[in-house]
């Protein structure tokens, strides 16, 4: 969706009208100074290390963000030990070395075998780093400093490995893109197989020429690789389809046929002891992933007796099942555990936000709230990790609260100074603020940001009579800039918004002239119009939503053709099917017809519940949006109803041939 573009820009020259006036109307204010005594007792704060949660927070940045785990990449290491030897490697290194560490593994190593590493090195770099901004913060106050001036000084090092996480995310992406691209490129070859596949029962070739073909088939098919997950349901079915076909032609040659079925017990008889044997593996999520690989190469494996078949089948999938529950059981008790911690900080959280928001009066009672939040933040630290999506909201949430009541207790303590003086000195910080963004080209941030300072000016009140006037025209002259350059700014953009719409109703005729050769080029087509019609950028306000409902009724079109046009390949393929199953048993039909029979019952009474319902929803709080939803899957059931009578036609028509 295109951002109102036009429209901010009205809205923001409105602020303009909020530029501050010159009063002499002042109101009485806070005061910030205080005596030594009382500096030194409000800048005390608890010397509880919480440097780890700070390093987690500082390592998790976007600059830093590696992606989700991919399991064509990221396969757990089985060497645990490795990877304790590596992070006791990093402990004795400087940041320097740690980011030429990694630069040098950016060059040397495979980037599918980095992420652990680089994680530890990005956790390693961040607790020097956040020591070191630390220490020089301990520094600065012991030298006489204010501690709300502090500021650390930019870290080339730490820009260093920004840049070669960049890196190194770059040449992941390319990895992964690659692998996609080889999948992409074996689902084609499978598809090739299984039409050769589907001609080897019309070859004129003799019954050993033949044989020895469907196991070059065979072969060619597992040395394919890995293809998309989207295609991998429907690749098998007609594959072991079109193998079934193949074993039933070939009958009449029983000795050919018996060699190969017990081929193939032998193999599959190999995974199931393989997967028991997982059952004794000390890891399991190893067991878990060493379970998947050999349920791959369970599917590459043909048919076997069918006296075999069933018991074969029982024994692998028991092994799989007590692996999975043992997987489950790890991350359940590692879930409750952390859900556990959850509880408990959050108690943690109440009880210092009471603190933070309790009212205070003498130096008595803040020194003892003082004592009591260090004790809370002592217990905190025994505490383990919350759930990944709840860790970082809940230890924000708990600083937040200790940075409130410190801030609270600041201003205690800044209340002994005198009103006026109090007053300039925020003034002037507003005047730095001001300053700060007043050649700043985020036009509506800083509109804002400016907007919000003119309303704090005006709340803070009177200044000392010989620093009004100076105080008001410094403020007042980064205000005008910015506004004056914002108007400047907004005056030169009405001939580049026409430009856009010229683009934008060109683009619209390309996108409803277009034809798709097939469905794959069609998507990709329509996902390029739509990264264009982003591109091209805003256009005259008055045009915006017509423009856009143009587009988007033109890109619709083009969806519901191309929709259209799977439906009716899904057809052909179940055609197909059908065709296939004549050549064999009848009974397979007629269960196949009995099943979609059945499951137009099952719709049907489904529906008709779903009818009855509407009638009670009326009667509870939210029923339309209750409505709506059942009305939703009825419409979806009735659509998959006529589909399903769409194939039982079909059946029912290859029958009377």
């Amino acid at each position: 969706m295109e951002t109102n573009g036009l429209n901010n820009s009205v809205q923001e020259e409105q602020f303009n009208t909020e530029r501050i006036e010159d009063t002499s109307v002042t109101t009485p204010e806070e005061t910030r100074m205080q005596e030594s005594s009382v500096e030194e007792e409000s800048n005390a704060e608890p010397s509880i290390d919480f440097s780890d949660e700070e390093v987690s927070l500082a390592a998790s940045a976007s600059e830093y963000d590696l992606g989700e785990e991919n399991e064509d990449i990221d396969s757990p290491s089985d060497n645990i030990a490795e990877n304790i030897a590596f992070t006791e490697q990093l402990s004795g290194k400087n940041k320097a070395e740690l980011v030429a560490l990694f630069a040098e593994m950016l060059e040397t190593q495979p980037v599918q075998n980095l992420r652990k590493n680089a994680e530890a090195i990005k956790v390693a770099f961040y607790k020097m780093h956040r020591a070191e901004i630390e220490a020089n913060r301990k520094a600065f106050i012991e030298a006489g400093g204010n501690p709300e001036e502090f500021k650390s000084e930019p870290d080339g090092e730490e820009h260093k490995l920004k840049e070669l996480f960049g890196i190194y995310r770059t040449k992941r992406n390319a990895f992964l893109k690659k692998i996609e691209d080889e999948k992409e490129k074996n689902y084609a070859e499978k598809l090739k197989i299984i039409e050769e596949l589907k001609e080897l029962v019309n070859s004129n070739e003799t019954m050993n020429q033949t044989f020895n073909t469907f196991r070059e088939l065979q072969t060619r098919w597992k040395e394919s690789g890995a293809v998309p997950k989207s295609h991998i349901k429907d690749l098998w079915e007609t594959y072991h389809l079109h193998v079934e076909n193949f074993y039933n032609f070939i009958k009449i040659n029983k000795e050919l046929r018996d060699l190969d079925l017990k081929k193939n017990y032998e193999a599959k008889l190999a995974l199931c002891e393989e997967a028991e044997a997982l059952l004794l593996e000390p890891s399991v999520i190893n067991a878990f992933h060493k379970l998947q690989k050999l349920h791959e190469q369970w599917r590459e494996i043909g048919p076997v007796a069918n006296e075999y078949k069933e018991q074969l089948w029982d024994r692998f999938k028991e092994a799989s099942s007590k692996i999975n529950k043992k997987h489950q059981e790890h991350f359940d008790n590692i879930k409750e555990e952390q859900k556990r911690n959850l509880e408990l900080k959050t108690q943690l959280c109440e009880k210092t936000e009471e603190l933070a928001d309790a009212k205070r009066t003498t130096r008595k009672e803040w020194a003892a709230s003082s004592l009591e939040l260090i004790e809370i933040q002592k217990v905190w630290k025994t505490i383990g990790f919350a759930p990944k999506k709840e860790n970082t909201k809940i230890y924000e949430r708990f600083r937040a609260a200790c940075d409130k009541f410190f801030e609270n207790k600041k201003e205690f303590y800044l209340a002994v100074k005198t009103e006026m003086e109090n007053n300039l000195q925020a003034k002037i910080a507003l005047c730095v603020q001001a300053e700060a963004i007043q050649d700043s080209e985020e036009w509506k941030k800083a509109t804002n940001e400016l907007i919000a300072l003119q309303k704090q000016w005006k709340e803070i009140g009177a200044v000392p009579r010989k620093q009004s006037d100076l105080v008001w025209k410094r403020f007042r002259a980064a205000c005008d800039h910015f506004f004056n350059r914002k108007s400047q700014y907004y005056a030169g953009l009405d001939s580049k918004y026409d430009e856009n719409l010229q683009k934008k109703r060109e683009l619209i005729n390309e996108i409803n002239e277009f034809k798709a050769e097939n469905i794959s080029q069609g998507f990709e087509a329509l996902k390029e119009f739509q990264r264009r019609w982003t591109e091209i950028g805003f256009v005259p306000m008055k045009e915006k939503d017509a423009l856009y409902a143009e587009y988007r009724k033109a890109i619709d079109s083009q969806f519901a053709v191309l929709h259209g046009n799977d439906k009716e390949r899904k057809m052909e393929r179940f055609k197909e099917k059908i065709s296939s199953m004549k050549s064999g048993s009848d009974k397979k039909i007629k269960s196949e017809r009995d099943r979609l029979y059945n499951k137009i019952k099952q719709l049907e009474a489904d529906i008709t519940l779903w009818e009855n319902n509407i009638g009670f929803f009326a009667k509870s709080k939210n029923a339309q949006a209750m409505i709506d939803d059942v009305n939703s899957k009825i419409a979806k059931a009735k659509e998959e109803i006529t589909t399903l009578i769409e194939k039982i036609n079909i059946i029912d028509a290859e029958d009377q041939n």
